[in-house]
């Protein structure tokens, strides 16, 4: 077995970089054990099997070829079956000391002694700590980072440390346009010369920048940035033993989540909603023994919930017999692309259960979800009953999307202008869309690229006060959507309103 420090002089890695292979899973978590004779007096290390060494040195060999920790991590799965790991508490970091380090960052964000605070993908600030008027000045709530970065940091460290923050952002798809709109013109200008500079490929849950120090950081300073769904949180660290500690403290950003959850911080953010109702879901009630009608309802649920998962979203709070989900900007560019296309592939996937419940119930009563579809910037949020927390949503963009989904019929997919509106161009040439007018024959004619309000799509003698929620707001059916080689996917038919 080989301690830490012989596992660093045999590898030459840094105590940081072993810290970052053992978050990722590719490097065994140290076993914890009593220490040699001549470890010195911490009275419990973490060693490593002798394997480790071939490990490391093939982690080198694929960094050297060009290969990315994404795609290093996905090649090496899990630990090799060699190496059992130890019991959950026998396993303690690669850098194990005596006890608990108190002056180190925490991932609770009110325990962070260091400068720290949470910003939209947009820069906003969320939240920050004490520490952070060294940083930030007397920034709260609302106001723009940047400006107050740009402002109060040395001009040489300022640009460096700005274009990490304007980075960030503009991986997350936010324009130079918006970043700059809350900017004084010199500000903006600066910005404007640094956001023309190369621009890093992807972006990592963690990332960081290092520059130099000042008085109270003579060593330097190191700036972290996790990504969580709540925004983007930035630690400022003393350069040296506390950074690369941190460093492997950051990588397990799901005690950072679970503590920002715990913060109970509702956060506003980009949204694509959709929700979906099950249709005549009182008549079936009425028609199904209670054990099938619950067996139907998590036939849908179990069935939709992985298409929503692959596409990005997150299931979420829904009071009927339904499903709501939402899809946050935060995660990437594409969030109300991916919203369409989980709503269609859910209805496709309902066409097969509407088929095996016909076959096995001999009826012919059609299974559908009709589905609503909004966007807009949305309070996100979460109720805690007990232990557990349970993602939610307040805002009018929720409520609209309901009350579309309540409009729909026969399985139809319906969204609003606004929705429409997010999507890029290519994005929306995808898409077969537009409201069905009855001809002189009587027939239903797909009017194409139009919006209509619902009062004027309702039949006639329907009643008015069912729709009141939705007067003047423009919606559209999406009825197909093109594959990538062109075609138009399989869709149902669509019945005429």
């Amino acid at each position: 077995m080989l301690n830490s420090k012989e596992l660093l002089e045999l590898t030459g890695i840094s105590r940081a970089t072993l810290n970052n292979y053992i978050a990722l899973g590719i490097v065994p978590r140290p076993e914890v054990l009593p220490p040699e004779p001549d470890d010195g007096a911490a009275p419990r290390i973490g060693y490593f099997p002798p394997e480790t060494v071939q490990r490391i040195a093939e982690i080198q060999r694929l960094k050297q070829e060009g290969w990315s920790m994404s795609r290093i991590a996905a090649h090496f799965g899990a630990p090799p079956a060699s190496q059992e790991p130890a019991p959950p508490r026998a396993i303690a970091p690669a850098d194990q000391l005596a006890g608990p380090r108190h002056d180190l960052p925490r991932l609770s964000i009110g325990d962070i002694a260091h400068p720290a605070y949470l910003v939209t993908q947009e820069l906003t600030v969320l939240w920050t700590n004490a520490a952070c008027a060294a940083v930030l000045g007397s920034a709260k709530a609302g106001d723009n980072a940047l400006a107050q970065l740009m402002q109060a940091a040395p001009v040489a460290w300022g640009d460096q440390l700005a274009r990490f923050h304007v980075d960030l952002a503009r991986q997350h798809g936010v324009s130079v346009e918006r970043l700059g709109r809350d900017l004084p013109s010199d500000q903006r200008a600066r910005m404007e010369r640094l956001a023309r500079e190369p621009q890093p490929r992807g972006h990592a849950p963690v990332s960081h920048v290092c520059g130099p120090g000042d008085a109270a950081a003579s060593a330097g300073i190191c700036v972290y940035a996790v990504q969580f769904r709540e925004g983007v949180l930035f630690v400022h660290v003393p350069r040296g033993p506390e950074a690369e500690n941190l460093a492997s403290l950051l990588q397990a950003r799901e005690l950072g989540l679970g503590s920002l959850e715990r913060k109970r911080l509702p956060v506003l953010v980009d949204v694509a909603v959709v929700v979906t109702d099950l249709q005549h879901a009182a008549r079936l009630w009425s028609a199904l023994p209670a054990e099938e009608y619950f067996e139907l309802i998590n036939q849908i649920w179990l069935l939709a919930e992985p298409i929503i998962r692959r596409h990005r979203g997150t299931p979420g709070k829904h009071p009927r017999d339904g499903i709501a989900c939402y899809f946050l900007g935060q995660r990437d560019d594409s969030y109300v692309w991916n919203a369409i296309a989980a709503a269609h592939e859910m209805r496709e996937a309902m066409q097969r259960v509407n088929e095996e419940w016909q076959a096995r119930k001999g009826w012919a009563m059609e299974l559908c979800m009709n589905t609503g579809i909004d966007a807009g910037r949305q309070w996100l949020g979460s109720l805690r009953s007990g232990a557990a927390a349970e993602f939610t949503m307040f805002g009018e963009t929720l409520n609209r999307a309901a009350q579309v989904a309540e409009f729909a019929s026969h399985g139809a997919i319906w969204a609003t202008k606004d929705l429409l509106a997010k999507l890029a161009p290519q994005e929306k040439q995808r898409l077969r869309w537009g409201v069905h007018r009855r001809g002189a024959d009587g027939h239903a004619v797909l009017v194409p690229a139009v919006f209509s309000t619902a009062d004027h799509l309702v039949e006639p003698g329907a009643a008015p006060d069912l729709w009141r929620g939705l007067a003047g707001l423009p919606i559209t059916e999406i009825v197909a959507i093109a594959g990538a080689d062109g075609r138009r996917e399989r869709t149902t038919d669509q019945q005429p309103i």
